[in-house]
């Protein structure tokens, strides 16, 4: 029978501290490595060299599940596991009740963790190119929502310092019409010597038709707020700077989402074939596709942060990766339900809203929400709730391999 190792990998930005025990539990050797091609190649013959080029019997523990350390272990075929901080710092009690902490002991702690208790553990494996390419650009266009939000907060403050005006037209800032209107007409001086011709090709240009030009230069030509000399120039030489960026971030996420768009289109191209008769399974994407409140967003960011539990068909993977499953806190005579905080936020943020939109146009959820009201459960309960019957759909539906089909009982999809 081969004999079994066991690696803890306490990760670092710069360094790696590693520790690699028996399956006594010895220790066998310590090793630190730096963070660079050739650190992590020293790493990988060190530990080839002590399981006796059997890379089967090495098991690595670490905190961080991906990277290049994880990704260099998993081609050379060593199998990487991973854990929650939260959980490691529970083991490191085993070693330590006083608190101490170090790279050294948090490296032997992971490994003697993964030799007694591998259960706690996550196994990982190699993810295809277009689940990590759609991750990142899921992240990024996220990231650039909120990005545009702050600039268009700050632009919009620094509007009504001088000019709320252009306001009461369209709260929406960051709009590319609004920023061409801006910089058409910056200050009300300018508004009062503007021609109506100019705003109408502005608003022609964009296929503007919620108002007209002369709705425009009445609304900018209200009476002007007063303010200090100096203000109106030191302001718009702000904004003007703001209009900038914001056009960058609208470039970037037009791009990014034309980006995720291909990347869900490539996925869903790809069939199995079916049975002898030739038929072809849909495809996972597809089928998502036809759950309602499942949007372009949401598809992303559940194919990208969840595609494991996803593949798994697991439901029980999935509520809590999304936040909607509770969690019971019982002691003695005391029991408390209360909501999950420990997930995935950007799952958690995807289902929110899959749960919303499905509340108001999916007929069971729109039923299951307002009853759920009427019971007294606050707004957020009842969208988990929901969120929590459509995840369990979803699972019943990749299983099967079908489309949403509302006329079809929940017990029936609950069917393994």
């Amino acid at each position: 029978m081969a004999k079994k190792w066991f690696v803890g990998i306490d990760w670092g930005s710069e360094e790696h501290h590693v520790c690699v025990l028996d399956a006594e539990g010895e220790v066998v050797g310590e090793k630190v490595v730096a963070h660079s091609g050739d650190g992590l190649g020293v790493l990988a013959r060190w530990l080839w060299e002590v399981s006796e080029c059997d890379a089967s019997t090495v098991s690595v523990g670490i905190e961080v599940p991906h990277g290049p350390v994880v990704e260099t272990l998993l081609e050379r075929s060593f199998s990487v596991y991973a854990i929650n901080p939260k959980q490691l710092d529970r083991f490191r009690d085993r070693f330590t009740v006083a608190g101490a902490k170090d790279d050294r002991l948090d490296a032997r702690v992971l490994a003697a963790s993964l030799r007694t208790d591998r259960h706690s553990y996550r196994h990982l494996s190699p993810e295809s190119p277009e689940v990590v390419e759609l991750r990142e650009w899921s992240r990024m266009a996220e990231e650039l929502k909120e990005e545009r939000v702050r600039l268009g907060n700050r632009m919009r403050q620094h509007l009504r310092r001088y000019y709320p005006q252009p306001l009461e037209l369209d709260n929406t800032v960051h709009a590319p019409w609004f920023l061409d209107l801006w910089e058409l007409v910056p200050t009300p001086a300018r508004a009062a010597k503007v021609r109506k011709a100019a705003v109408s090709r502005l608003l022609k240009r964009h296929r503007i038709r919620r108002v007209d030009a002369n709705d425009v230069l009445s609304t900018l030509r209200q009476k002007p707020l007063m303010v200090a000399p100096g203000t109106t120039d030191a302001v718009t030489a702000r904004i003007s700077a703001l209009v900038e960026r914001i056009r960058v971030v609208n470039k970037q996420l037009k791009q990014a989402t034309r980006r995720l768009d291909e990347l869900c289109r490539r996925l869903s191209t790809s069939t199995e074939v079916g049975d002898s008769e030739g038929q072809c399974e849909q495809h996972d994407v597809e089928i998502l596709r036809s759950l309602p409140g499942v949007g372009q967003v949401v598809l992303a960011v559940l194919l990208a942060e969840a595609h494991r539990a996803l593949e798994a068909r697991d439901y029980h993977a999935l509520r809590t990766l999304c936040g909607v499953a509770p969690v019971t806190r019982r002691s003695s005579k005391r029991t408390a339900i209360v909501m999950r905080k420990a997930c995935n936020l950007r799952l958690r943020d995807a289902v929110y809203h899959l749960s919303r939109t499905a509340a108001q146009s999916d007929p069971k959820s729109k039923a299951k929400y307002a009853a759920l009201r009427a019971k007294g459960h606050s707004h957020g309960r009842a969208l988990r709730t929901v969120g929590d019957r459509l995840l369990m759909v979803m699972c019943a539906m990749l299983r099967e391999q079908t489309s949403y089909d509302a006329t079809r009982q929940q017990v029936a999809l609950m069917a393994e």
